[in-house]
């Protein structure tokens, strides 16, 4: 059956390690990776589009160039005078990786400033994405808008998919970081937690825990991500794991989750069972962290 899936969030301009001390650019950001992912693994007769917000500059030119080429909708994307795409750099140890940002004029923080185009969009969309990045880039009134219309939409029947990926340099206050990630799961109706940022940022004892306070908030789908220990899954009643698959030799931990997140939802939103769709999901991360960069190429991955 056909659908539309939107993805909320920033796209910025990715900076890697290349050979002889060059660095490759690229375009990535947590919610357009999983976009990128989905449409990977989703039939033609499913449209991905990305919700965000870029400047008019000869870079957010390319971005959207870029979306389009690779088949995600840019139709949402705001263009905003004055402002740009943020940009990350990736610095690499042991397969392991840390950042650099500079994001500080980036338009993607305005992406909330319109409310009819975000209810618009929503409106005609079946599957909605959004992240703790999201809610953490955008101002305070922007972030009430953001989640007063996913919780319209999670009314409505709408499958609202929030992964927390909690990064607390993006916040000014880890008490708000806490709330505002707790509110944005009560819009969700699909939460996708990875096990160690809830351990560290909400002192959970374990996966247990995890699982419970999502419960609570009346999550009814819940996948805690758990790295090498593989995914535990909730769905309703019923529950089961899914083990990741074996890597030989890590390249690039960037989009793990990602990668892990998109290829789910596009095997959950065909018809397969949640545990099919996980443990499709982790081999599609393993072949995407055996590789350098967020987005890899299609014929680098598990075949759909």
């Amino acid at each position: 059956m056909a659908g539309r899936l939107l993805s909320i969030g920033e796209c910025m301009v990715e900076l890697m390690q290349a050979d002889g001390g060059l660095m490759r650019k690229s375009f990535a950001g947590d919610t357009f990776n999983t976009a990128y992912y989905a449409r990977q693994y989703l039939p033609a007769d499913w449209s991905v589009d990305y919700l965000s917000a870029v400047g008019t500059d000869m870079i957010s030119d390319e971005m959207l160039a870029f979306m389009a080429g690779h088949g995600i909708g840019t139709g949402h994307v705001a263009r905003i005078v004055g402002r740009s795409p943020g940009l990350y750099m990736i610095h690499l140890k042991d397969g392991e990786r840390s950042f650099s940002y500079w994001r500080s004029v980036s338009a993607a923080k305005l992406l909330a400033r319109d409310g009819d185009r975000l209810r618009a969009a929503i409106d005609a969309s079946d599957v909605i994405v959004f992240s703790g990045i999201t809610l953490a880039i955008l101002p305070a009134e922007d972030i009430e808008t953001l989640l007063a219309e996913l919780r319209r939409g999670k009314a409505a029947g709408k499958r609202i998919v929030f992964d927390p990926n909690i990064r607390p340099r993006l916040w000014d206050d880890a008490g708000r970081m806490r709330a505002t990630i707790t509110e944005g799961a009560r819009a969700a109706t699909l939460v996708m937690p990875s096990l160690d940022d809830e351990t560290t940022h909400f002192g959970d004892a374990g996966l247990e825990e995890t699982i419970a306070r999502y419960r609570a908030l009346g999550v009814g789908e819940i996948v805690v991500k758990d790295g090498a220990e593989g995914a535990t899954l909730v769905f309703g009643e019923a529950r089961s794991h899914a083990p990741s698959a074996k890597v030989e030799k890590i390249v690039d931990t960037t989009s793990a989750g990602d990668s892990f997140n998109g290829a789910f939802l596009a095997r959950l939103a065909t018809g397969a069972s949640p545990d099919e769709a996980a443990r499709f999901a982790a081999d599609v991360a393993a072949s995407v962290i055996q590789h350098h960069g967020a987005l890899v190429a299609k014929d680098k991955l598990p075949e759909g």
